[in-house]
């Protein structure tokens, strides 16, 4: 009677997700410092203040809505739309001048076009910042771009991860959405799609189901490939 061979075990190239949908601000890059400052100067062009604490609370929000609390809260008498150019003008400047890449992430970037995974960024930055940092990125390591002024609702509602695998022909919940802002989190969770939570400027929650790592220097291809086959990973300091 022949012999029955057991399965061989899944490589981590057999369990790589359909794609990976990464947040930027924050995540692939260091660009929450540019935002920071370009609030607090705005507010102090217009005699208010602003605290540290006031500048987190804006992490991961959808643009128009950090924009009225600035109104409301930072004192800065300008229309909505007029206070979100101020500020991405700004920061498009600084991002000219340097990328911050985040520890780690031109790494993996790399290492998930090597192993054919398409990639979606997925920002609330418009369009104009977010072509920026691609632009100054690995050539070609950004199969689509969804950013804030793409999508009638942003973070945390799943509109904008739900357009990102829409757009990648994918099912949601075959990817894994690296993310590190509790907003963007809920966003791509609601969406169904697998998600890494990496800190950054605010701490990540710990919730049933989410992966969480101090840095992407932790995160490898391999890494990618166990969050996408449902392992949650645990690799916070």
């Amino acid at each position: 009677m022949p012999e029955t061979l057991a399965p061989a075990p899944q490589t981590p190239e057999q369990t790589l997700p359909a794609a990976v949908l990464w947040d930027m601000d924050g995540t692939l890059v260091d660009t929450e410092p540019y935002w920071i400052e370009a609030e607090h100067e705005l507010v102090a062009e217009h005699g208010g203040t602003w605290s540290h604490e006031q500048a987190l609370q804006l992490v991961g929000n959808a643009l128009t809505v950090s924009a009225q609390i600035l109104r409301d809260q930072g004192g800065v008498d300008l229309p909505v739309d007029a206070i979100v150019r101020r500020l991405l003008g700004r920061v498009v400047e600084q991002v000219r001048v340097r990328v911050p890449w985040q520890p780690g992430a031109l790494g993996l970037l790399t290492g998930l076009a090597e192993a054919g995974v398409p990639c979606a960024l997925v920002t609330m930055s418009y369009a104009e910042l977010a072509e920026e940092v691609v632009s100054r990125g690995p050539a070609g390591a950004f199969v689509t771009l969804v950013t804030g002024d793409q999508v009638e609702r942003g973070k945390p509602d799943p509109e904008p991860y739900l357009v990102a695998a829409e757009r990648l022909g994918v099912d949601p919940a075959a990817c894994v959405a690296i993310e590190d802002s509790p907003t963007g989190i809920a966003s791509a969770r609601a969406a169904g799609v697998t998600t890494l939570g990496v800190e950054a400027v605010v701490p990540v929650p710990q919730l049933d189901g989410l992966s969480r790592a101090s840095s992407l220097e932790a995160v490898d291809v391999a890494t990618i490939a166990r969050i996408g086959a449902g392992e949650v990973l645990d690799l916070s300091r």
